[in-house]
């Protein structure tokens, strides 16, 4: 699915984009013009799957989690 507007892809389906767009211009077989709006594409493409990580990774953040006390706390998440 390929839609004009950016902001309305899931992350995956402009990831798939833009692993498509990748793709066609390693190949080199696409015209100057429209390798220039393919990086255009690819580059708005990649700041939005950005984006869609950002947030999620706000959501894991904010997940509560229970303790054996029975309080709740918010646990940051961890990237290692």
């Amino acid at each position: 699915m390929t839609t004009n507007n950016i902001s309305e892809l899931s992350f995956e389906a402009a990831l798939q984009e833009l692993e498509t767009l990748v793709r066609k211009l390693e190949e080199g077989k696409v015209n100057l013009e429209d390798s220039i709006a393919s990086y255009e594409r690819g580059t708005a493409l990649k700041l939005h799957c950005e984006e869609k990580l950002r947030e999620a990774r706000m959501r894991v953040e904010k997940i509560m989690v229970g303790t054996p006390d029975g309080t709740h706390t918010t646990q940051p998440f961890e990237t290692s």
